[in-house]
């Protein structure tokens, strides 16, 4: 089974600010609750240490990151790998005529028994937190 959710925000500010948000890998790892830490590589991938709380999984699952596309200043999408998942997300900057929408798709793909479940229940609630830390950093901006 996939899990796909689609969002779309807006917000007052600017596309420029929410692309500088929302193209770094970092940014977006952060605001993701189920990543407990992350780390950046040469090569601009990351490996995200993800803990999910379904059987089967005891500790933090290491996700393999990378953009596998990225257009400035509209376009990011990325792919996560691991051995209990897989996700791809796709974010979209566009300019409105009072700041700017971005349009937000995951689908994720679970390979261990419970993981497809939690993202069905949880994977809104991600998204929250994604608009939250967005909101904090294009307010800061202005």
């Amino acid at each position: 089974m996939t899990v796909r959710v689609q969002r779309t925000f807006e917000f007052d500010a600017p596309p420029e600010d929410v692309w500088e948000f929302i193209a770094d890998p970092a940014s977006r790892a952060e605001a993701i609750s189920v990543v407990d830490s992350y780390e950046a590589h040469d090569d601009g991938s990351m490996t995200w240490r993800v803990r999910l709380p379904v059987p089967g999984i005891s500790a933090t699952v290491a996700v393999e990151t990378e953009e596998t596309r990225k257009e400035p200043p509209e376009l990011v999408e990325f792919v996560g790998r691991s051995r209990a998942l897989s996700v791809t997300g796709t974010h979209t900057v566009e300019a409105t005529e009072t700041g700017s929408r971005l349009h937000n798709e995951f689908v994720v793909d679970g390979r261990i028994p419970g993981v497809e479940r939690y993202f069905k229940k949880n994977l809104d609630t991600e998204l929250d937190n994604l608009e939250r830390a967005l909101r904090r950093a294009v307010e800061a901006d202005e």
